[in-house]
């Protein structure tokens, strides 16, 4: 047959019609021998159909044939295998350690190492006994050590000691006759007793938060008179204008911190004196805890707030909590090029509370940070005043500061950081706990406001200071802003004046010592530098 003009011809062993592709199909699917009895009859019968569907001009092709069951090796249908392959199969989600992740520990011990007892200066004490299988002879061990890689030991020049002995890099520099480790001990006398990082987690303390056997005395006190009804008919939990431990102090003869407008704290009567109706809010005689022991003067005196300690820090460079940045040999850094106050990153009181080692180690303070606080994050009044209480008996800190300026999703949406400016219920439930059970100052971070142009800070910062906050530091940013835009110090000089005679610390923008000065001339109190540090340490 002749192509179509334009068309390439077809050779013509390509060429076929749809009778014969079906045809070869069958050709193919045919057994290779001839079945008898009605196996062979069903065969021949359904050839013919086939044969009829074929040679009508609008048949479909055949459909496709389904292989007979075949019984399994137990003699049962496949049914209930077909049916539980059509079922999803839910895949469970690792959990756990991951214990099939290959082991990176060392097979075997180096054959040349030290035992440490001979490190340590006591070699007739070994810890291991007959089975150790370190050297313990040091001329051996001297003979197979690599060369040192300086002249002097910066450990045996700070300390008057090095606890390495000779496997020091450095040993040259502090080893005598007979490979014996030299100590300076007027250098080493005045390092006696004293504890370089303090705030350490012990495994004591570890193990009751985990069990859960720490006591919250104060703080528990306080969540119990928040649960309480009062006498003007309010919520119970609604912070009252006075603390659990203002309620059982006298007033201070001085204008008490911290009352405002709220209502006037009960005093306990004297020794002697019956207690009169009104004399607590709730109608009901207080009930006074025995124990056992000495008395002493905290158990009859209570702190009172007036006789708290004071943060005088008015006027000095104060470096920011930086979150994932401001860690110790950071602030040790900064400590050298200047910086006054140093606070510690920011703390998530849940996890403090559950003796989390890695967020413990944010509480760690180096004995050349003078001034030093740390600064938690909380969205409720009962883990934040529990935290408080829990840092007060157990680490060395000069404050502790509230995160009320975290601007993150991840804390905001819990009703941290931000959160806390638009739910002042909370926050002065957690102002005023905190401060009840704290012997130290309690400082707030807060921000302008969380939308961009609604400030509320102006507003919160009154009650800051009537809930007993000695002190706030203002981001000159609102949450939606920041860093967009420059901070605002002419409303942060406005929140100052309105904050008096509260200190009052500005931050934001701080680039250079004509930002500081220009800072510091506005009524602040003093002024907190953040991400500039990070540039250049020594900006201070």
């Amino acid at each position: 047959m002749a192509a179509a003009a334009g068309v390439a011809p077809v050779s013509a062993r390509f060429l076929t019609s749809k009778e014969q592709f079906h045809a070869f199909l069958r050709a193919r699917g045919e057994p290779s021998g001839r079945g008898g009895g009605e196996d062979g009859e069903e065969i021949e019968e359904k050839k013919e159909d086939e044969e009829e569907d074929v040679g009508s001009p609008q048949s479909e092709p055949p459909a496709k044939r389904v292989r007979p069951e075949e019984p399994g090796q137990d003699g049962e249908s496949r049914e209930e295998d077909g049916a539980a392959e059509k079922e999803p199969v839910e895949r469970k989600r690792a959990r756990g350690q991951n214990k099939s992740r290959p082991c990176m520990k060392p097979t075997r011990y180096e054959q040349n190492r030290l035992c440490p007892s001979v490190t340590q200066g006591c070699a007739e004490k070994c810890y291991f006994g007959a089975r150790c299988r370190f050297l313990h002879d040091v001329g051996e061990y001297m003979a197979t050590k690599p060369g040192d890689l300086g002249h002097s030991c910066v450990l045996f020049q700070t300390f008057g000691k090095c606890i390495y002995g000779v496997t020091c890099r450095f040993a040259q520099s502090h080893l005598g006759a007979g490979y014996q480790n030299i100590v300076n001990a007027d250098l080493a006398k005045q390092w006696e007793g004293k504890t370089l990082v303090r705030n350490n987690l012990s495994k004591d303390l570890q193990h009751q938060l985990r069990k859960k056997k720490f006591n919250f005395k104060k703080a528990d006190e306080y969540l119990r008179s928040l649960s309480k009804p009062h006498g003007d008919g309010g919520k119970g939990g609604k912070a009252t204008g006075c603390s659990a431990e203002e309620q059982e102090v006298p007033n201070c003869t001085t204008a008490q911190e911290g009352l405002g407008d709220g209502p006037e704290c009960p005093v306990r009567p004297e020794q002697g004196e019956d207690p009169k109706p009104d004399a607590w809010q709730s109608g009901e005689e207080p009930s006074f805890i025995k124990t056992a022991g000495p008395v002493t003067d905290e158990d009859l005196i209570k702190l009172r707030a007036c006789e708290k300690k004071k943060l005088e820090i008015q006027g000095k460079l104060y470096l920011a909590p930086l979150t994932t940045c401001g860690n110790l040999p950071f602030r040790r850094i900064c400590k050298r090029f200047g910086a006054d106050v140093t606070c510690g990153e920011m703390a998530v009181c849940t996890n403090l509370l559950q003796g989390q080692s890695s967020e413990w180690a944010l509480l760690k303070r180096h004995h050349t940070e003078d001034i030093f606080g740390v600064q938690l994050e909380g969205a409720f009044p009962d883990t934040m005043t529990k935290c408080a209480e829990l840092l007060n008996q157990t680490i060395e800190v000069d404050f502790v500061d509230i995160n009320v300026g975290c601007p993150i999703d991840l804390v905001y949406k819990k009703g941290g950081g931000c959160a806390l400016m638009t739910r002042t219920n909370k926050f002065e439930q957690i102002v005023r706990g905190m401060n009840s059970v704290l012997d130290v100052p309690l400082t707030v971070k807060i921000r302008m406001g969380v939308q961009e142009k609604m400030n509320v800070a102006h507003k919160i910062i009154p009650k800051i200071r009537e809930w007993g906050a000695s002190m706030v530091t203002l981001h000159g940013r609102s949450r939606e802003q920041r860093y967009t835009r420059g901070a605002d110090w002419d409303y942060i000089a406005e929140c100052a004046r309105i904050a008096s005679p509260m200190p009052l610390f500005g931050n934001g923008d701080i680039l250079s010592y004509e930002d500081a000065n220009r800072a510091l001339q506005m009524g602040v109190s003093g002024i907190m530098i953040a991400r500039q540090v990070l540039v250049f340490p020594p900006r201070f």
